[in-house]
């Protein structure tokens, strides 16, 4: 379903734009999406409404015995990416896990701003951007899935998020009509 209205309290969070992950394949260039995920930054920023900016810096403990190895990341893999010209205003969220509420402070800084509905943007869709949509879903907050500002590494997974996980979990729009309503009010 396409979005409906703007909540007075929104909230834009974008998932992993660091460069580590800005640097891997996607569907789509990673170019065009960090850049309208810095479109709606600035937009946000401009109507005064907060911007959380995610990155991951390992993951969850799991499974012990698996015996995965130990990952380094490259000095500045978990930098955010400078297009989104991060803010002194704007909230960081490093996370561990999949997604960005699991483990992480975010749902606390956002009711205490009164935040009810969350633009989502990032890489990638059918992992950090789903998992924290379904956690914002489940924590009540209205969710909004901005689809031409999130990509993926596989297209069938990408396309199964947006097509088929997404419209249960809030209103999916583009970049062009969410700017188009945030420039409204």
């Amino acid at each position: 379903m396409p979005l409906t209205k703007l909540d007075t309290n929104a909230a834009l969070v974008v998932i992993d734009l660091q460069k580590g992950i800005a640097g891997l394949p996607t569907v789509h260039p990673a170019g065009e999406i960090i850049g309208r995920a810095a479109q709606l930054a600035r937009a946000f920023r401009g109507r005064g409404l907060p911007v959380v900016l995610v990155n991951v810096t390992g993951r969850a403990p799991g499974r012990t015995e698996a015996g995965s190895p130990k990952f380094s990341f490259p000095p500045d893999w978990t930098e955010l990416v400078p297009e989104l010209e991060q803010h002194p205003d704007d909230y960081t969220v490093t996370k561990q896990r999949v997604g960005a509420f699991i483990g992480t402070d975010l749902d606390e800084y956002l009711r205490r701003r009164g935040v009810t509905q969350v633009f989502l943007a990032g890489i990638s869709t059918s992992a950090g951007v789903e998992s924290t949509a379904r956690s914002a879903y489940d924590l009540g907050y209205n969710v909004v899935l901005v689809t031409d500002a999130m990509t993926d590494r596989d297209a069938d997974a990408h396309r199964h998020s947006v097509e088929k996980i997404f419209p249960r979990l809030g209103e999916t729009d583009t970049t062009a009509k969410v700017l188009q309503l945030l420039s409204s009010h």
